[in-house]
């Protein structure tokens, strides 16, 4: 008697909201597919060649109009998989490899946690490292189930959508942990765009997470 079939694996995408990141995301997108074969890149009105560069590297590609935010980018992405299983990255990571998408996704798989967060702990600049030391919570690195990320209020209405993730975490008892990504790095905004353009939009972006809690008590 022949044994059952073994079950299908789960199926997984990899999502990757990105705006004017035409020099890493390619990077991004090859250890994506080194994972699975489903890689969206929402680029979100970018200015750049973001669009084409992810397509050429093998992404598919959703394309916004005009750049609303990271979080529209994010839903807009994950609207355009029905896969089981995320994995939410950044655009302009370097030094990502499979290994890493790997390890953020295993407790998840696994049943431990509901949501893996990524966190940098070396390897990168010292700005880099020390933002994510100093706030793990608003990494953009990510694996969870996509009904449950879709379900997070206000996931495609805030610029930046890890504050309304983490709340959503806490309000749903939601197991999480965190996942050391080694040698992993993110390329600093005073970097892509120059110091004084980097450090207004860094200030921009702060003063949206910050005053999220604001913004959600206004409807």
């Amino acid at each position: 008697m022949s044994s059952p079939p073994a079950p299908a694996p789960p199926r997984v995408a990899v999502v990757i909201p990105a705006y004017n990141e035409e020099e890493t995301v390619a990077g991004v997108v090859r250890a994506a597919l080194d994972l699975t074969p489903e890689v969206i890149v929402a680029s979100d009105g970018s200015a750049d060649r973001t669009a084409a560069v992810a397509r050429g590297a093998g992404a598919r590609v959703v394309e916004l109009p005009e750049n609303r935010g990271k979080g529209p980018a994010l839903k807009a992405a994950l609207e355009a998989t029905t896969a089981e299983y995320v994995v939410m990255l950044d655009a302009d990571l370097v030094g990502l490899q499979r290994a890493h998408l790997e390890r953020l996704l295993a407790p998840v798989l696994a049943g431990d946690l509901d949501m893996a967060i990524g966190v940098f702990e070396g390897g990168g600049s010292f700005a880099s490292d020390w933002g994510n030391r100093l706030t793990p919570h608003l990494s953009g690195q990510r694996a969870c189930r996509r009904e449950w990320l879709l379900s997070v209020p206000r996931l495609g209405e805030e610029r930046w959508p890890e504050p309304p993730i983490t709340d959503w975490l806490r309000r749903t008892g939601a197991r999480w942990g965190y996942v050391e990504l080694e040698q992993v790095r993110q390329v600093l905004k005073e970097t892509k765009r120059g110091f004084w353009k980097g450090a207004r939009a860094r200030t921009r972006m702060y003063a949206e997470l910050l005053t999220y809690r604001r913004r959600k008590r206004r409807g």
